[in-house]
């Protein structure tokens, strides 16, 4: 009885971090099959995190390979049937997907910005009346600079590897975040 709402409880836990990880446009089986083989004591195969998940072995499957292509999921042997293990380090791959989306996206909003800004000049050298607010214009540009910035740092971070190196690692984040705000 007590094992059976552990395990309801750390379903709920995987269920929790499938959520998180669709919320940042990934699907959340793959969060729950990375949590399930994390919080797992054993390495498991296929067919026993589709047992315990409740989904179609071709999912489990499929998700499986996805997270070894990710760098979150290891198999312990060669063998066709091998069990699959957890990577733990997931920085590597967070800070990828910071690097190869979120950061695209900041930088396209700045050389548009940019862009916007300099043909906004140009409209108010030549004395042509415009309906744009060229101060608010750069001030969204600076915004993205600093986000930008806050992005570099973010993924320039290691997440610490044992409890002595958080509290090195959070005081390292607190005084990051008092120089911002001596910034603004």
């Amino acid at each position: 009885m007590a094992t059976e709402s552990l395990d309801a409880r750390v379903l709920q836990a995987c269920a929790a971090v499938g959520d998180f990880i669709e919320y940042w446009g990934f699907k959340g089986v793959y969060g729950r099959v990375w949590a399930l083989l994390a919080l797992s004591t054993e390495p498991l195969t296929q067919i026993e995190i589709a047992r315990k998940l409740e989904v179609s072995r071709s999912l489990v499957s499929m998700s499986v390979a996805e997270l070894v292509e990710l760098g979150l999921v290891r198999s312990t042997t060669a063998e066709r049937n091998a069990p699959y293990i957890a990577v733990i380090d997931v920085w590597p791959t967070i800070s990828d997907v910071l690097r190869s989306r979120e950061w695209m996206l900041i930088e396209s909003a700045r050389v548009n910005l940019e862009a916007a800004l300099e043909e906004l000049n140009l409209v108010s050298e030549g004395g042509i009346r415009h309906s744009y607010n060229a101060e608010r214009m750069r001030f969204l540009l600076q915004l993205t600079e600093v986000a930008q910035t806050l992005l570099r740092i973010l993924i320039s971070i290691r997440t610490p590897k044992s409890l002595v190196d958080v509290g090195n690692w959070v005081s390292t984040v607190r005084a990051l975040f008092q120089n911002i705000r001596q910034l603004a």
